[in-house]
């Protein structure tokens, strides 16, 4: 058999940070080929006698690992030579076909590539909102590669790193970095469900996604009471249009701005507004109260049964929806931002403060939080956490003053 496998440091291909790439040196009836690892080292960190990556190099997490997966990959090439030599299919390829049929899923498999692909089956679903999301992870990482695909194999703990610093190097935040962090993530379990990346080769479990606490986005009551009684002038409909959405939002649990922009005539059923949350499918059944009722009938007016509510949504197909409520939405924070000046508030208004404001007071009205989870809508208490703001400073005021008088109420 004229076939080979080794693994071995490629030291013609220097790439621009010092490092050489790992390859699997194909050798096939007298002519030689490489087929890409997926990682690459600097020279001096590779053992030519071993052929595998030195366990002092600082540069992988876990260096037995990754030696350890890549004698399964050499091992696999292997045994698919020794395959098609006991069918006698060997000596009949040429090295380039033999190198194709070695080349692992993952190997073949691009992240440019893949994530489009999703990209269009998520579309194909309707799941406009995840097709948005994966585009924009596919628009920062095209920028931080300069528009050059890799295999997922690359998509290593060293990956992610300059990622990060990429990211934060340009005055962005950490919490805008955990959002396409967390987007990668899902992104590569997908790919690994599908068999197409190697468990073993998973990054997450050395990398930490970096987050700081958000800063809380909630007022208060009084500030809401405020927002009710600003009075607008004549030219300043679309102020008040705003600030009906705002109150629509927070009299009913805080819905979000996507969800108020969907509904239509036939979600009012019975003294009640039935309907399910775009993001997550749970089904919402809320009591439409007197602080809600006249808002609704305004927009209620003249309207048919499948018409939207709210002037939001201008076209029929989804995706055009999403992009009408998406500068739509961009409106409505300009918006919010004048009726807060009016309104003398000092907190920035923005889209997700009535959601916020919503499970903030219910928290300080000692509202158990399984509760203010089952109104928002989530599916982990952990996610209601991120939205209560802390208790209102004049309580905390007075559970000072009891501690330090030493009397209890």
């Amino acid at each position: 058999m004229n076939s080979s496998v080794v693994l071995s440091l490629d030291t013609r291909r220097e790439k621009a940070d010092k490092t050489f790439p790992v390859i699997l040196r194909l050798s096939h009836n007298g002519k030689t080929t490489g087929i890409s690892t997926g990682y690459s080292i600097p020279e001096a960190s590779w053992d030519d006698e071993s052929r595998q990556i030195r366990r002092s190099y600082k540069g992988l997490e876990n260096v037995t690992r990754i030696n350890n997966l890549l004698a399964k990959e050499r091992a696999k090439a292997l045994d698919i030579i020794a395959r098609l030599h006991d069918r006698n299919e060997l000596d009949y390829l040429s090295i380039t076909e033999l190198k194709g049929l070695i080349s692992t899923k993952g190997n073949q498999a691009t992240f440019f590539e893949y994530v489009e692909k999703q990209i269009k089956e998520l579309i194909k679903l309707n799941k406009i909102g995840n097709a948005r999301n994966y585009s924009n992870i596919l628009r920062e990482v095209k920028k931080f590669r300069n528009e050059v695909d890799f295999p997922f194999r690359e998509l290593n703990y060293m990956f992610l790193k300059k990622f990060e610093s990429y990211y934060l190097e340009k005055g962005l935040g950490e919490n805008g970095l955990s959002v396409y962090m967390r987007g990668i993530r899902a992104i590569l379990n997908k790919a690994i469900a599908e068999k197409l990346v190697e468990k073993e080769a998973y990054p997450f479990e050395q990398y930490t996604i970096p987050s700081k606490p958000t800063k809380k986005r909630a007022i208060s009551l009084d500030a809401i009471q405020k927002i009710v009684q600003v009075k607008f002038k004549k030219g300043e409909e679309s102020l008040g249009e705003a600030r009906n959405i705002f109150l629509m939002s927070f009299y009913m649990m805080g819905a979000p701005f996507i969800d108020l922009a969907f509904l239509t005539k036939a979600n009012i059923i019975d003294g009640r507004v039935q309907y399910r949350r775009r993001k997550t499918g749970k089904f919402f059944d809320i009591k439409i109260t007197e602080n809600l009722r006249p808002i609704l009938d305004h927009y209620l007016k003249d309207k048919k049964e499948k018409e939207f509510l709210l002037p939001i949504i201008k076209r029929e197909a989804l995706v055009d929806q999403y992009k009408d409520i998406q500068w739509a939405q961009k409106r409505y924070n300009k918006r919010l931002k004048i009726i807060a000046g009016k309104a003398g508030i000092q907190e920035k208004l923005t889209s997700y403060v009535s959601r916020h404001s919503f499970a903030s007071i219910a928290n300080n009205m000692a509202i158990p939080v399984t509760a203010i989870s089952e109104m928002l809508g989530h599916q982990r208490l952990t996610t209601t956490q991120v939205y209560l703001a802390g208790l209102q400073k004049d309580a905390i005021d007075r559970y000072n003053e009891t501690i330090l008088s030493g009397k209890s109420n």
